[in-house]
């Protein structure tokens, strides 16, 4: 499929928004209470990375970048 630049910049703007939300939910699930703030952080991190790298495999699979 031969998309615009314009519909590649929104696609990746839609995946990124989409992992920070994974990301943050990660983040809140890993906290438990009286504990540091700093390993929710890094899962939360590392969290939306793998989520950002599948949804762009799964979107150039796809053939949409």
């Amino acid at each position: 499929m031969n998309t615009s630049f314009g519909v590649k910049v929104l696609l990746v703007i839609i995946c990124a928004l989409s992992s920070i939300i994974v990301a943050i939910v990660a983040g809140l699930l890993s906290h438990a209470p009286g504990t540091p703030k700093a390993p929710a952080f890094l899962r939360g991190g590392g969290t939306f990375t793998a989520s950002m790298l599948l949804c762009l495999a799964v979107c150039t699979a796809i053939g949409l970048l």
